[in-house]
């Protein structure tokens, strides 16, 4: 695909790309957004560099692809509902994103993207893995994918959001967090590809089959999707900015530079539901 506005470098063959001739502290045209957004369904996750952003453009820049996502647990900063506070230092005893995931699947309506943009990162380490579920979908055999159609999967919140703010002074003793069914397999509202939906932080279980049998189904789908054949891994810099696309993307955030900071927000931007 050839793109006039921007510069599009991809970095492997099945995800991922580098985009460069752009300044997203401006206002974007209709065609540079529509370059944009094509490299989006191309690559599947979009890196930039060198973006220094402040909230309102970070936010401004999440909107042009649709409404904003407000998280059914991280306590936002100030004023800024929409905005996730993705943040770790030496005091912290877990980090967001360190288990592979789409994120928040548990939502009846799981959102179409997230775009993160880290502006302190650590000397080495913290780089981010996102991984194509499209491509790991090509890659089950006939059989498999046969045996996965019309499968559905219960996706919930409660063991991956209960009491994990509370050190922030979140008190979720009355919160009911999300609970959902989505398609083992769904297929893309814009591109018609279909992909792996189930990860190991929101999928509890898959609904028609025994326990057993959806433990065994799970466990193979989580050790196929993470196939280093599948993925990409971005190296933060300050002020580097990832957008990926969360209807085919999962992503793992290493935590292997304690105690030093990472810090940054991320702006989400609603989906639709799973089909």
């Amino acid at each position: 695909m050839g793109y006039e506005t921007i510069e599009i470098t991809p970095m492997t063959p099945r995800i991922g790309a580098e985009v460069g001739g752009i300044d997203l502290t401006k206002s974007l045209g209709n065609q540079q957004f529509q370059e944009l957004h094509d490299a989006l369904m191309e690559h599947s996750v979009l890196f930039f560099r060198n973006q220094d952003v402040d909230v309102e453009q970070h936010k401004n820049f999440g909107r042009l692809f649709g409404d904003l996502h407000i998280h059914p647990g991280s306590p936002p900063p100030p004023g800024h509902p929409e905005i996730l506070i993705v943040h770790a230092d030496k005091n912290s005893k877990h980090i967001a994103g360190e288990n592979w995931h789409s994120d928040v699947t548990c939502d009846a309506e799981p959102p179409m993207g997230s775009i993160l943009h880290l502006w302190e990162v650590p000397k080495s380490g913290g780089d981010t893995l996102f991984a194509s579920m499209e491509a790991a979908y090509d890659d089950l055999s006939e059989r498999m994918k046969i045996y996965l159609d019309g499968l559905n999967a219960t996706h919930s919140g409660e063991q991956i959001y209960r009491g994990r703010y509370n050190n922030q002074k979140h008190d979720d003793t009355n919160v009911t967090y999300p609970r959902n069914v989505h398609p083992v397999v769904r297929t893309h509202p814009v591109t018609g590809r279909k992909s792996i939906f189930v990860n190991k932080t929101f999928t509890t279980h898959i609904n028609e089959i025994p326990k057993a049998e959806s433990d065994s189904v799970l466990a193979f789908l989580y050790s196929h999707c993470a196939k280093p054949d599948y993925q990409v891994r971005f190296k933060w810099q300050p002020h580097s900015i990832a957008f990926w696309d969360n209807r085919c993307v999962q992503h793992l955030a290493l935590w292997d530079y304690y105690p030093q900071v990472r810090s940054g927000y991320r702006v989400t931007v609603k989906g639709d539901k799973p089909f």
